[in-house]
């Protein structure tokens, strides 16, 4: 895997941070007064795992659900079970939260998925795995192609929900970000996961810019039903250009590992995570860009835009070497 030096991925997010660069596609104006923070930190560790949430967790409260993907059999490139585990003993009446695949798996059934979860070691706290017994519609406001979303019906059993995401590459989303975690994560496999799909009559899951599209609705569901006490952490670490769905079959990562991203607005987070991979050198980015633009994968922020889920505006703040509680350094660069 290509390393980046600490002062190479500060100097990178910092070109980024500092000419607020989005692709052209997204181009906007952008002031102080519109601009959602995004913490980032270059640290890859449980400490700094930790000390991201406690910077964006002033709304959390109640039951909690933790949001990730616990992966497929002995995936290689999840979320760390320490950091994990280490966060979740930190957040009273917490506990991880899935869905079953629609894809062809053992997570496809709840007893094929329990056994994963074991297998992965996932047994420091329970796992819900929310559609077990059933769904739930949301409503979609305003939706670009939903008027309604099928979650997992135990969801309505929480109060706030803390995203833990992977970011990565994706093979029908072009990556996988926040967005991706709580709209295919969220949705139930009966009918959830089949609306976002769109699935055909002959069995195909038609891509591109409309899956986009399709993602954005099923996220705002989401959003709008927790309102503030919904925030994001995503893990720039083992960036295979495909998603932890691929399990051992995904291809080698050829990014950098970048740091921990953390925010309390989706669209900002999962923005400044693809702006940060198009500010990387062309042969480092070059197989990752190609994996986003080729499944127009761009779309998801755009309609995240449209559908007014946050701002694709935002001022960095970089976290270095604090306690949780104290008030982060924010560096000059952004």
């Amino acid at each position: 895997m290509t390393m980046l030096t600490r002062r190479q991925a500060l100097e990178a997010f910092g070109a980024v941070a500092a000419a607020t660069a989005t692709p052209p596609s997204m181009a906007a104006s952008s002031s102080d007064a519109n601009q959602s923070v995004v913490f980032w930190t270059p640290e890859l560790s449980k400490d700094a795992f930790l000390r991201m949430y406690h910077l964006i967790n002033r709304e959390i409260s109640g039951k909690v659900a933790l949001k990730l993907h616990t992966g497929e059999p002995n995936g290689p490139n999840i979320l760390p079970r320490e950091w994990v585990k280490a966060l979740q003993a930190e957040i009273p009446n917490s506990n991880i939260v899935e869905c079953n695949v629609l894809y062809k798996s053992p997570r496809q059934t709840t007893s094929g998925h329990r056994k994963v979860i074991e297998q992965n070691g996932w047994t420091f706290c329970p796992v819900d795995i929310m559609d077990e017994e059933g769904d739930v519609a949301l409503p979609v406001k305003g939706g670009l192609h939903l008027k309604e979303f099928h979650v997992g019906k135990h969801l309505l059993n929480y109060d706030s929900m803390v995203v833990l995401t992977h970011f990565k590459g994706h093979g029908m989303g072009g990556f996988g970000g926040s967005l991706k975690n709580i709209s295919i994560g969220c949705g139930s496999a009966a009918h959830g996961k089949v609306e976002l799909h769109n699935v055909q009559p002959d069995g195909s899951w038609p891509g591109k810019a409309p899956f986009m599209e399709r993602m954005a609705d099923g996220g705002k569901a989401i959003t709008d039903h927790f309102g503030k006490k919904i925030v994001f952490i995503n893990v720039l670490r083992n960036m295979s250009i495909d998603c932890d769905c691929a399990g051992v079959q995904a291809s080698t990562p050829t990014l950098p590992d970048l740091g921990i991203m953390a925010s309390t607005d989706l669209l900002a987070i999962d923005q400044a995570c693809v702006d940060l991979i198009y500010s990387l050198p062309d042969f480092m980015k070059r197989t990752m860009v190609k994996r986003i633009e080729s499944r127009e994968a761009l779309r998801q922020l755009s309609a995240m835009r449209e559908l007014k889920m946050g701002s694709p505006n935002y001022k960095i703040i970089r976290v270095l070497d604090i306690k949780p509680g104290q008030r982060p350094l924010e560096d000059d660069i952004a």
